[in-house]
C-alpha cells in the first residue's frame, strides 16, 4: 500500500472514530455517573472518560471497541476494585473526554472517572481528585525513521520545522528554549503525523506516550527522540485518573488497584502491548505521591 493510500485509509478510520465519539457523547449526557465511582461499580455500570483518537492510549476502533494503555489501565482498576469488594465486574460505558472538557465532565457527574493522558497539575487538582500517578512520561520528538538530522532537541535550531497542536504547551516550551525554531501548528496530532510523513515538517512534539503510540501504529515509519535540558528530561508529565473532588475513599481504592497492577506485572505487559518495546522510557508512577506538585 502506498503512503498516500495508507493515510487516506487512516483518515477515514479517524473520521469514523470521531463520528462514533459524537454518538457516545450524546448517549453519555443522560447516563453519566453522578453517584460516585464506588457506587457505580457496585451498581454494575461505570462511565469512564478517555480519548477516542490517540493510538496506543485511547482509541475507538471501527468496530466500536476501545483500545489503548489508558483504556486497559482504567479497565484493570475498575475490575480490581470490584474484586476487592466482592462485586461483579461492572459494564463499562466509554465517554469521549477531550482535554478541555475533562474537569467539567467530572464535576457535572457525566463520568465516574477519567483516564485520558491526564497530566496531574496544581490547577487541575483544585477541581478534581487524582488517583495515581500511574505513569511518568516526558516530552519528546517524533521524526521520520530515515531522517538522521535530528538526534537531540538542539538540532531543531538548524532551521527545521517543528509541528504541534495549536496552542499546545509542548510547542511553547520548545520555543522558550529555542526562540528561532520554525513552528507549524495543526488542529490535531494526526494532522501533524501526516505532515511529518509527507515531509512538510521535520518533527512533531508532545508527550512521549502519545508519540510512541503513533510510532507503533505506523511501524517502521517513525522514531521517537528523547529530549533533555541540562542533562535531565525536558519535562515530567505524571498521568493520573481523575475523579470527583474530595472522594477520598475512591481515590484510595484506585491507588490500591494501581499498586496491584505493578506488583503482578500487568502494567509493564500493557505498556509493551500498546506502545511497543521501545517505550521503556515511560516509567511506573507512585500512586498517592503528589509531592511533585509542590515544585510546580
Amino acid at each position: 500500500m502506498s503512503k498516500k493510500s495508507m493515510f487516506t485509509k487512516i483518515a477515514a478510520t479517524l473520521g469514523a472514530t470521531a463520528l462514533a465519539g459524537v454518538t457516545l457523547t450524546a448517549c453519555g449526557d443522560s447516563s453519566g455517573g453522578g453517584e460516585g465511582l464506588l457506587a457505580s461499580i457496585e451498581g454494575g455500570t461505570v462511565t469512564i472518560g478517555t480519548k477516542f483518537d490517540q493510538p496506543g492510549l485511547g482509541l475507538r476502533n471501527p468496530d466500536n471497541s476501545m483500545s489503548g494503555l489508558d483504556v486497559d489501565v482504567a479497565e484493570y482498576v475498575v475490575n480490581s476494585i470490584a474484586d476487592d469488594q466482592g462485586w461483579e465486574h461492572p459494564t463499562i460505558e466509554w465517554r469521549e473526554s477531550p482535554s478541555a472538557q475533562r474537569e467539567t465532565l467530572i464535576q457535572n457527574g457525566e463520568v465516574d472517572m477519567i483516564a485520558a493522558t491526564y497530566s496531574i497539575n496544581a490547577g487541575r487538582s483544585e477541581s478534581v481528585n487524582f488517583g495515581g500517578p500511574y505513569l511518568l512520561t516526558h516530552q519528546a520528538l517524533l521524526v521520520r525513521q530515515d531522517d538522521d538530522r535530528i538526534q537531540t532537541l538542539e538540532d531543531l535550531a538548524d532551521g527545521l520545522i517543528l509541528c504541534s497542536v495549536t496552542g499546545s504547551t509542548p510547542a511553547q516550551k520548545v520555543k522558550d528554549v529555542l526562540p528561532g525554531v520554525q513552528l507549524q501548528e495543526y488542529d490535531t496530532y494526526s494532522s501533524c503525523v501526516e505532515a511529518l510523513n509527507q515531509g512538510n515538517v521535520d518533527a512533531m512534539t508532545t508527550d512521549a506516550t502519545i508519540l510512541f503510540g503513533y510510532s507503533q501504529q505506523y511501524e517502521g515509519e517513525f522514531r521517537v527522540v528523547e529530549m533533555e535540558k541540562d542533562g535531565a528530561p525536558f519535562t515530567n508529565e505524571y498521568y493520573g485518573i481523575g475523579l470527583k473532588k474530595d472522594d477520598t475513599e475512591a481515590t484510595d481504592a484506585i491507588n490500591a488497584a494501581l499498586e496491584r497492577m505493578y506488583a503482578d506485572g500487568s502494567f509493564q505487559r500493557l505498556l509493551t502491548e500498546n506502545l511497543g518495546e521501545d517505550s521503556v522510557v515511560v516509567e511506573e508512577g507512585t500512586p498517592g505521591d503528589l509531592s511533585f506538585l509542590d515544585a510546580s
